[in-house]
């Protein structure tokens, strides 16, 4: 560790809940973990640059990597838990990281992020340690990527663009795979660019000598290979945004139905990391993949839960926030986050073991506000308090008196959780009394699985039931209403 030079080390929502409709896509979390740990990228391939003659699509090949970040504000410590969570990241994309370099500046450099000196002793330790691929901890520039790499010699991505290659590995839905491409061509088209002669060759044709123009009908000047890639982007563009809103409209249609039917939503928010998909699991037996590693959700995975007076609703895993998260994912997945925001209650879960949870309090509240779900209530959930040392936990109550601690790989706190969540539930508003009769159990079904169920007894015309219900199932209740109390009925 060289401190004078800044080094620092880093280490390595509303259902019909239909079966068809939540469960018919489960996937074991195990087989899926399996196949993503199967398909790890091998190391020792070369990414230096050289002179090619096709346009850079920057598909990145991550293998042994050297960060670099600038730290603007704040403390040293919290410019080393940004570095530290950058490497978390390299390594989720598959990269062994080599070393870590943090310069002070007031802001980065506008030509070259760092300082222009501080980019030789960027790449001796590139020369030193053999890396092949540098990663900034921050969105760079056209200008800025290409200066560094000609300096450097070698590759270099920055914060957005690992990301974003992080979600493209993880993405499983159709959904997800094209929220993922869109976000990445958003972010390569400025970036665009070619090597070598590819800068100004073009796609025409004088048609003089040698055979070498384009023939009948291809004379001219034509526009250049980069032009015609820009194009071709921007086409690929439109063709997935028009994809999304598609598949946007059908996520809307169901959200309708279950709307109808007064099923209460809640949604698990957090932290990427935090062990929301530990915590759906745990309070629904969902089976989704559990992995230590950002971003391993990205696909929405909605389950139904059951109240303890029978209250039906349902729980939706969501995609996790990091801080400055690209706004092209932002932008890509916002019809993925509107599931939070159309939620009833949003369970907002925090790594209790993250030295800087509070830092991931405002990082998520951030994004939150962004798809306008900022406006829901919500309930504060400390996780992993199994592996957290007394301390923070203790810092932790103080700063969320209203908070629950739990942990989803023991199970310690879950039943509290449960309730807590019951206890936010959004009532049903109208409260009736009605005799149905005999023959009609499949009112008296939706009633315990829509409603609130407050009293039953049998009567000799029928079941008298006292209910919480929406309005559409009031309105069905209306002929069946009674003002009669339950005295003297016999109860069950």
């Amino acid at each position: 560790m060289r401190e004078q030079e800044g080094f620092v080390p880093v280490g390595g929502p509303h259902g019909p809940v239909e079966d068809e409709e939540l469960d018919a896509t489960t996937t074991t979390g195990e087989l899926e973990l399996e196949e993503r740990q199967a398909l790890r990228r091998v190391p020792g391939l070369s990414t230096e640059l050289t002179d090619i003659t096709e346009v850079e699509y920057r598909q990145l090949r991550l293998e042994r990597v050297v960060l670099v970040g600038v730290w603007t504000e704040g403390t040293v410590t919290d410019a080393e838990n940004s570095l530290t969570e950058l490497a978390a990241l390299a390594e989720t994309a598959g990269s062994q990281v080599l070393e870590g370099l943090i310069q002070r500046r007031n802001r980065p450099d506008p030509a070259t992020y760092v300082g222009r000196g501080k980019v030789d002793d960027l790449t001796g330790v590139v020369l030193s340690t053999g890396a092949d691929t540098v990663i900034c901890d921050g969105e760079l520039s056209p200008s800025q990527l290409r200066n560094l790499e000609q300096r450097t010699k070698v590759k270099v991505v920055d914060r957005t663009a690992l990301i974003l290659d992080i979600f493209a590995q993880h993405a499983k839905s159709r959904e997800g795979k094209a929220q993922v491409e869109l976000a990445q061509l958003e972010y390569l088209l400025p970036r665009l660019r070619g090597w070598g002669e590819t800068l100004s060759r073009q796609t025409g044709g004088s048609g003089r000598g040698g055979g070498a123009g384009g023939g009948v009908g291809l004379r001219g000047p034509g526009e250049t290979k980069l032009e015609t890639d820009r194009r071709r982007i921007r086409h690929r563009i439109a063709r997935l945004r028009r994809e999304i809103k598609a598949m946007r409209t059908v996520r809307q249609t169901k959200r309708s139905r279950r709307a109808r039917n007064a099923i209460p939503a809640v949604a698990i928010a957090g932290y990427t990391n935090a062990g929301k998909s530990s915590l759906l699991n745990r309070l629904t037996g969902a089976g989704v993949l559990v992995e230590n590693a950002l971003f391993a959700t990205l696909d929405p995975t909605t389950r139904r839960a059951t109240t303890a007076d029978g209250r039906l609703y349902t729980l939706s895993d969501t995609v996790g926030f990091v801080r400055h998260l690209p706004h092209q994912i932002v932008e890509a997945f916002r019809s993925t986050l509107e599931e939070v925001a159309e939620a009833d209650l949003v369970v907002h879960v925090v790594d209790g073991t993250h030295p800087d949870p509070e830092e991931q309090v405002r990082a998520v509240r951030e994004v939150l506000a962004e798809v306008g779900a900022d406006r829901l209530p919500e309930l504060l959930v400390v996780n992993k308090t199994d592996a957290a040392d007394e301390d923070t936990l203790l810092r932790l109550k103080r700063a969320w008196p209203e908070a629950v601690l739990v942990s989803a790989h023991s199970g310690r706190g879950i039943e509290g959780l449960r309730a807590a969540i019951e206890s936010r539930l959004p009532r049903p508003a109208v409260e009736v009394r009605a005799v149905l009769p005999y023959d009609r159990g499949d009112l008296v079904a939706r009633l315990h699985r829509q409603g609130e169920v407050l009293s039953t007894a049998h009567l000799p015309e029928g079941t008298l039931l006292h209910v919480r219900v929406g309005e559409s199932l009031a309105a069905e209740l209306a002929p069946y209403r009674t003002e009669e109390t339950m005295a003297g009925a016999r109860r069950p």
